[in-house]
């Protein structure tokens, strides 16, 4: 599998996490800083349904493009969905579960994939201060 294989996962988890109104979504590049997979997604929902929600529908997506996950985590409590695909691991997280744990300090050093349109549009029309309003 090609990085741009992992990439175009990534994207169609994306895809799915906003359908169902994911916010502050990001995708990393962790290629090079770690082995465990290309790309790292995560994402906020606002509740343990939603949560839930957002890990069911890049499931279901996923899915249709042939690919399983090799693990799945945390679906039945909804705070925490993580999502092994091999290339690319999805994190779903309810916000005080995010600050927690704070993966994008983590992985500080992975660049952020700049997410194509429509789906930058999306992700900025679901950031958290929209959701607030």
């Amino acid at each position: 599998m090609t990085a741009s294989d992992g990439l175009t996962k990534a994207l169609q988890c994306a895809t799915a996490a906003l359908d169902k109104k994911a916010i502050d979504l990001v995708v990393l590049d962790v290629r090079g800083l770690t082995s465990i997979a290309d790309y790292l997604l995560i994402c906020t929902g606002r509740s343990d349904r939603q949560v839930q929600a957002i890990g069911q529908a890049v499931d279901a997506e996923l899915r249709t493009q042939g690919h399983r996950p090799i693990a799945v985590e945390g679906m039945t409590r909804g705070q925490w969905v993580l999502m092994d695909f091999n290339d690319v691991i999805v994190h779903v997280f309810q916000k005080p579960i995010r600050e927690f744990y704070d993966l994008e300090r983590l992985w500080e050093h992975a660049p952020e994939v700049p997410l194509p349109e429509p789906l930058r549009s999306q992700a900025l029309g679901f950031s958290s201060e929209t959701a607030a309003v």
